[in-house]
């Protein structure tokens, strides 16, 4: 962990992405409080960019304002480099930034000896990807890179404070505030996350009328995470249809929260059709929706392995973003109801199996793949169980334990 302006800061693994990205305007998506605007600050104090950005955050209604009536003047006075924090509020800004972007391309084709901007010109950060998708896609297409943040990963943070254990992680999640201000009390955080992001931010920006049926949908789907999703089955508990839990659903996914994983099938129609199993993408969010205020009670009671089987989902997923890796993950499971927790396929067509086991802290046997899942994924896959603790050990050619603080590693040498 390292501090800047008196801020304790727990360095990203998304970073390199960002400092090697040769586009001119850079988007990081994700949550609400996840950390995207101070990873771009990071970004300046660690001496990564010789540009001095100004930072504008439009959660200022003054900023937005003047952004939003006249953007050309707004862009006069703020001259690039510009970070601009929570810019889906200000969508007039965006055919500004497209014109900008083609003068330069423009200035290259027929100026080729003119100078041209090596550095990145614009930041923008969003944590409302529903604004995002009606005002910013269509604007700059084919002009910006885009990235996605979500909350601290297991290794983010067990590289900042070695001895936080995985049970306050399955906790707190990955929330930075709770590691970085430890006076913070986790029920109380959470509780406003939900009062503000989710209620204000979510809700009202979907057009959703229903607020308490979709808290009541909410809560039910964080009961159900590491499970199929079944939306006759929230319905019956909810009253609310199942058509309508299908569209918040699909809003609770675009607003990173949770996380749909597809079956594994090489029919692809059948992929297309089999029921997605739901995982919400920080379990400190899962557990307090729950109704968890203390970890020590969660320990022992039947939400644990679902729960932690959520951490090393979104291990998985932060992964493959912060690395930008052209990996697919899926689930697996046969006719007899044998299953196989994640698939990885990497581009180059490599399948890897994981497991993962909370309450086993030693495993000192093999386990295998069921014939029928061999003969489906095109051969012998590796399988590793990830456990909440142990140590890592090769059980079989084919076969090994990764206690979940040593996963990163383990998908950072699949090839």
């Amino acid at each position: 962990m390292t501090a800047y302006n008196g801020r304790m800061y727990i360095k990203r693994d998304i970073t390199k992405q960002l400092t090697d990205s040769a586009s001119w305007i850079q988007v990081l998506l994700g949550p609400r409080q996840c950390g995207k605007s101070t990873l771009f600050a990071s970004l300046l104090v660690a001496g990564k960019d010789n540009n001095s950005f100004k930072e504008i955050t439009f959660d200022d209604l003054q900023m937005r304002q003047l952004a939003n009536q006249d953007p050309a003047l707004f862009l006069q006075q703020f001259e690039p480099p510009l970070l601009l924090d929570e810019v889906q509020y200000a969508p007039n800004l965006f055919p500004e930034l497209k014109k900008i972007i083609d003068q330069i391309k423009r200035a290259a084709v027929f100026h080729p000896d003119s100078k041209q901007p090596s550095k990145v010109l614009f930041r923008l950060t969003g944590s409302n990807q529903i604004l995002m998708d009606k005002n910013i896609k269509e604007s700059l297409a084919g002009r910006a890179s885009y990235y996605h943040l979500n909350t601290l990963t297991v290794h983010e943070i067990i590289r900042a404070l070695p001895n936080t254990k995985i049970q306050e992680i399955l906790f707190k999640g990955g929330w930075p505030e709770l590691y970085t201000n430890t006076s913070l009390s986790v029920t109380n955080y959470l509780n406003d996350y939900i009062r503000t992001y989710v209620e204000k931010d979510i809700i009202l920006s979907a057009g959703i009328q229903k607020t308490s049926e979709f808290l009541t949908v909410l809560r039910l789907c964080a009961a159900r995470t590491a499970q199929e999703t079944d939306y006759t089955d929230i319905h019956k508990d909810s009253g609310v249809s199942a058509v309508t839990i299908k569209e918040w659903m699909g809003v609770l996914e675009r607003a990173d929260l949770i996380y749909q994983l597809k079956p594994y099938f090489n029919n692809l129609n059948k992929r297309l059709i089999k029921r997605p199993k739901l995982y919400f993408l920080d379990t400190g969010l899962a557990t307090r929706l729950q109704g968890w205020s203390e970890a020590a009670p969660l320990l022992n009671s039947p939400q644990i392995g679902g729960l932690f089987e959520t951490l090393v989902l979104a291990e998985i997923v932060k992964f493959i973003r912060n690395y930008g890796k052209d990996w697919e993950l899926f689930f697996a499971r046969t006719k007899d109801d044998d299953e196989v927790d994640f698939i990885i396929k990497t581009a180059q067509g490599k399948m890897y199996a994981i497991e993962a086991k909370y309450a086993i802290h030693g495993i000192t046997r093999a386990i295998s793949l069921p014939p029928a899942f061999q003969k489906e994924l095109g051969g012998t896959v590796s399988l590793a169980v990830v456990t909440s603790g142990g140590q890592k050990m090769q059980l079989s050619a084919h076969c090994i334990t990764v206690p979940i603080v040593e996963l990163h590693d383990y998908l950072n040498e699949i090839i």
